[in-house]
């Protein structure tokens, strides 16, 4: 059986709904860089084995990068899924696990990139907004796009009513492209991701349709 580990920060909503959504592969672990991440509980009360790799308790990035690279190894994951992992990755830590993670970003790539995506899009007046499922690369928020989900921006929205909005749908589109991923059914070919077996979307808001 394939197995993936969870990376996360807070309180792991992403990461909830992805063991809840009973994936074809084990959760080997959930791991964070904030020993108080709400999300550690959550987890170890429903069996799933975490840990913890404080990235104060090291002295530079690279030196944290590399303890985290271990954690991860020792469980020998298929794939490590980003869920609301709040710290930058290095490169060498990203080509370790090329290919096999994913992140979970809280926009339509390639629009708003990095932080506070949900105030960029009202700024802008954008009239749908979403999210996006992706491989992680070197360049931040910029790897090949497994799928995305968008909803509407409607009059009077608040960050906080579009964020939850995006939010639920996160929850459905990164647990999809994680099953694709652990059933062998997504490729990268020139950059871009193939899904073996799609259905044809046209006209869809979540794409590509299973």
């Amino acid at each position: 059986m394939k197995s993936y580990v969870i990376l996360i920060s807070g309180r792991g909503s992403n990461m909830q709904a992805l063991i809840a959504a009973q994936l074809p592969g084990r959760c080997a672990a959930v791991i964070s860089n904030r020993p108080d991440a709400a999300g550690l509980a959550w987890a170890a009360a429903r069996g799933v084995p975490t840990a913890v790799v404080d990235h104060k308790a090291f002295a530079s990035r690279a030196a944290f990068d590399a303890a985290l690279a271990a954690e991860i190894e020792r469980h020998a994951p298929d794939l490590v899924l980003l869920a609301g992992f709040m710290r930058v990755l290095g490169q060498d830590f990203v080509k370790r696990f090329d290919g096999r993670m994913l992140n979970i970003h809280p926009s339509l790539l390639p629009s708003f990139p990095g932080l506070h995506t949900h105030a960029a899009a009202l700024a802008a007046g954008v009239k749908i907004h979403g999210c996006t499922v992706h491989f992680v690369t070197p360049s931040l928020d910029c790897g090949p796009i497994v799928v995305q989900a968008a909803v509407p921006v409607l009059p009077g929205d608040s960050e906080a009513a579009l964020a939850a909005r995006v939010l639920a749908q996160e929850h459905v589109v990164y647990a999809q492209a994680a099953r694709w991923f652990l059933e062998g059914r997504i490729a990268v070919i020139d950059g871009h991701v193939q899904l073996a077996g799609a259905a044809n979307a046209d006209g869809a808001l979540r794409v590509p349709l299973d």
